[in-house]
């Protein structure tokens, strides 16, 4: 049976209530669970993997503690709901949300938050390898030995479907925190990537949120150290960044609270104004900065 079918309008699709769904990175210590203090704890419900809790010591918001795989799975089917494409046996489908509806309760209890921070993708990734370790793919046929690159295959199929079911959670913002690595290419000159198992994750994860944001450690013109969210990705340091709604500068004030105010505000020139065409004249345009240039602030 051929699903129903309608055309949005313009009026319908601007008065719908989106929420922000984004990354927050930076490297271990920065102070990306503090950022728990800048959102409305009322309204928060913070997905703890990391048993992170000292940070936010006092924290007045509620919390879930996930130590499993399945149990990151069936929180994610909760609060996005089910998936119609999915079939009956599969995750996310129609058959799974009853079925953890049943387990959880009525998902009305979620209407009260309006932002659910997820800390972290890193140890969500570590607990999915690990489940994914366990399943039949995981197996050689011939030999009856671990099949590593199954057990990788699964992990990238897991990721994906959970962090794609998460996005298409409705009206609500959620943030994935994820820690920072400083890595060195072939040439050894210095990059920095998502600390996630299996590169599939890491490669795929910035086209399915809308934004990404790097924390970090820059420098004033006298040396003087500030943390700061680094947000587009056209940046001098070489950090991961991305900005989807267009209304956020290179560098923002760490309050990841303003900084969803921000992304909401009306803009105050449309679109098309903000999108630049053109190209620097001649003696405007420099060269690729050096591994010196790159690291400067990390």
């Amino acid at each position: 049976m051929t699903a129903a079918f309608r055309i949005i309008t313009a009026d319908e699709r601007l008065a719908e209530q989106r929420g922000i769904k984004g990354v927050l990175t930076g490297i271990s210590g920065i102070g990306k669970t503090s950022q728990l203090w800048t959102l409305d704890a009322a309204r928060t419900l913070f997905l703890n993997l990391e048993a992170g809790e000292l940070a936010v010591q006092g924290w007045a918001g509620d919390e879930v503690r996930i130590r499993d795989w399945e149990l990151a799975r069936d929180i994610a089917c909760w609060v996005g709901g089910p998936n119609p494409a999915m079939r009956a046996d599969q995750t996310f489908s129609t058959a799974h949300y009853e079925r953890v509806c049943a387990a959880f309760g009525d998902p009305k209890v979620l209407a009260k938050y309006d932002t659910l921070f997820v800390d972290s993708i890193t140890v969500a990734s570590r607990l999915c390898l690990q489940w994914s370790k366990g399943q039949p793919q995981a197996t050689s046929d011939r030999s009856g030995k671990p099949d590593m690159r199954g057990a990788y295959g699964l992990l990238g199929q897991e990721m994906i479907a959970w962090l794609t079911h998460m996005q298409h959670t409705p009206g609500k913002n959620v943030w994935l925190v994820g820690i920072l690595d400083k890595r060195l290419d072939d040439f050894n000159r210095p990059y920095f990537t998502l600390q996630i198992e299996g590169a599939k994750t890491g490669l795929e994860l910035p086209g399915i949120v809308d934004e990404v944001v790097t924390m970090a450690e820059l420098k004033t013109e006298d040396g003087k150290p500030y943390r700061a969210f680094v947000c587009q990705t056209l940046n001098p340091f070489g950090y991961p960044a991305k900005d989807r709604s267009g209304r956020l500068d290179a560098i923002e004030e760490p309050h990841l609270g303003r900084l969803m105010e921000k992304i909401r505000r009306p803009p105050g020139n449309p679109p098309p104004e903000r999108l630049e065409y053109g190209r620097p004249e001649a003696d405007a345009i420099r060269s690729t900065p050096d591994s010196t240039d790159a690291t400067k602030g990390a």
